[in-house]
């Protein structure tokens, strides 16, 4: 599984989207400060997440989520 993830650092001014295998794992190295492009934003919460057993599916939804229009439709979805 693939899993397409939302993330919110705490004051709700930050939001991050990327895709992982294991979303435990990948949300404690965000959080341990690991990840360079969240290390000055964090502590981060899980905001939404959507798991995907075709890959190309879950690459092409991230990158639609991280686009204008994308960021629009979490704004309003999630």
């Amino acid at each position: 599984m693939k899993y397409v993830y939302i993330l919110e650092s705490l004051d709700s001014l930050h939001f991050y989207v990327g895709i992982t295998d294991d979303l435990r794992a990948r949300l404690t190295k965000h959080n341990a400060g690991e990840v360079p492009h969240t290390s000055k934003f964090g502590p981060w919460r899980l905001k939404t997440y959507i798991a995907f057993s075709n890959e190309k599916q879950a690459v092409a939804f991230e990158k639609y989520l991280k686009s204008a229009s994308g960021r629009a439709f979490a704004k309003r979805r999630f």
